[in-house]
């Protein structure tokens, strides 16, 4: 799931996990009823393997050492289905891609002013049909204005989780834990990263977990 669209759980990872939308393949061809991921309904037609799936909503970066936020109300999520078996079971979901509008955010952080740039990488996501969403792995840059000039944060996880719910199609990643890698002393240690996506929908509408 970037940000020069500007792109900051991406996600859902959160998540092809579970936040969709978009055009499905022209040759693709539609998966039999009853799979994990339906369009219209539970149980409704299957989402078949290519459709583009897409969500929008925001995410938010917190830390406590030293204690900050930067929370951001513009970003969309994006997944190409890579596999949906029949349910119970777990699908999967490529080129997931998470685009951050930096100009929708806001920052709390000891020495800096303002958020430039929102860069969340990942890769795949799952999406299990009891609701569980993972995304593997994560990679999150943010590029922050400071007293001192543009400060830059790099944070990573081998995974984060999340969950996808039929109420409102949406995929909701809560506090997931990113660690620094590469950073000044600007950055925090550990990031959480929240984000919530909806409604997913593809082409054939609102996507379902069954």
């Amino acid at each position: 799931m970037r940000n020069r669209h500007s792109s900051l759980l991406a996600a859902a990872v959160l998540a092809g996990a579970a936040s969709l939308g978009g055009m499905t393949s022209a040759t693709a061809a539609p998966a039999a009823a009853g799979n994990v991921l339906t369009y219209g309904s539970a149980g409704g037609t299957a989402v078949p393997v290519g459709a583009q799936l897409s969500a929008a909503g925001s995410i938010s970066l917190t830390s406590t050492s030293p204690a900050g936020s930067v929370n951001c109300s513009s970003s969309t999520f994006g997944a190409t289905v890579a596999s949906n078996p029949i349910a119970p079971g777990t699908a999967s979901e490529s080129n997931v891609d998470v685009a951050v509008n930096a100009s929708s955010c806001t920052i709390s952080l000891v020495g800096a002013t303002g958020v430039n740039s929102i860069d969340v990488d990942l890769t795949n996501a799952t999406v299990a049909s009891n609701g569980t969403v993972k995304v593997t792995p994560i990679r999150a840059v943010g590029v922050l204005d400071s007293w001192f000039g543009p400060v830059t944060c790099i944070y990573e996880a081998a995974s984060i989780t999340g969950t996808a719910s039929n109420t409102d199609n949406s995929i909701k990643f809560t506090n997931q834990p990113l660690n620094l890698t590469n950073g000044e002393i600007t950055c925090p240690s550990v990031t959480n990263f929240s984000a919530q996506y909806k409604p997913v929908s593809g082409s054939g509408g609102k996507v379902f977990v069954n």
